[in-house]
């Protein structure tokens, strides 16, 4: 039997390692923007449409079953995944990364979407985004803000779209330190934080430092997702469980390097 695993994440890479290591046979998917993963499988970069499309290439190459472990705002993929998985009739599952929560001394606001926040901008004088790569609708209104605002976009790509005037760019990769991120936002004097709500260790570190600074936080709510069969919270028990569904449950468990913390699991290592 064989495992497609759509990852992109440091979760993903996690999982895919421990099945690796216990003789599954994976198939590990990325969107190719960032980095390929150095993992003994078969990976494939850029999608299914040279294969005609998902669906097409779970038939072609009998995959068994889909784990989903993308990032928790890779709605696309996450949805059509779900519907290919249906159409197959194979099992589809989920690994999603606990979100971050509030703690003493922050100040979130949350949005639905792009079009509840971004009113929300005006007035403020400089504004550090960390959301990835900003949608059409954002940078067609960011680009409208009243004149005097600037704003810093981090991404781990270039962004593919001409930066408005008031907007500059920085790339980067997780993690990130406070003790950085907190220089960053002083020497750019921050007033709001865009961020969503990734969850994980690895960029938390701009939560810490806003906490800091007294610096509010809007915070973009996880899209909703098409329910899985299955879905997990804990990279041992869904390691576990697929285990388990390969009858390959009393093998010797092997060691993750990627262990919880305060503020959730180790996730992506992009904003």
């Amino acid at each position: 039997m064989s495992l497609l695993l759509l990852g992109g994440t440091a979760d993903a890479r996690a999982i895919a390692q421990t099945l690796i290591g216990r003789g599954v046979a994976i198939v590990y998917s990325i969107a190719g923007l960032v980095r390929t993963p150095n993992l003994d499988c078969e990976v494939i970069s850029g999608g299914f449409s040279r294969f005609g499309d998902l669906q097409g290439y779970i038939n072609a190459r009998k995959i068994s079953a889909v784990l989903d472990v993308t990032h928790p705002y890779a709605r696309r993929i996450s949805a059509a995944a779900v519907a290919a998985a249906d159409a197959c009739a194979i099992p589809y599952w989920r690994f999603q990364r606990p979100g971050w929560r509030p703690r003493p001394g922050d100040d979130w606001r949350t949005f639905s979407d792009w079009r509840e926040l971004l009113p929300a901008l005006t007035g403020k004088r400089s504004v550090f985004f960390t959301v990835g790569q900003l949608p059409p609708i954002a940078v067609a209104a960011l680009s409208r803000l009243p004149a005097g605002q600037r704003q810093l976009l981090r991404t781990a790509v270039r962004p593919g779209f001409e930066l408005p005037a008031a907007m500059g760019w920085q790339k980067a990769i997780g993690p990130f330190a406070k003790a950085d991120e907190l220089r960053l936002m002083r020497a750019n004097g921050v007033d709001v934080l865009v961020s969503k709500n990734s969850g994980g260790e690895a960029t938390a570190a701009k939560l810490h430092a806003a906490r800091e600074l007294k610096i509010p936080v809007f915070m973009l709510q996880r899209p909703a997702l098409p329910a899985p069969e299955k879905q997990f919270s804990d990279l041992c028990a869904c390691e576990a469980a697929v285990l388990q569904w390969l009858g390959l449950s009393n093998a010797k468990p092997m060691q993750t390097t990627f262990q919880t913390s305060a503020d959730g699991y180790r996730g992506s290592n992009n904003d």
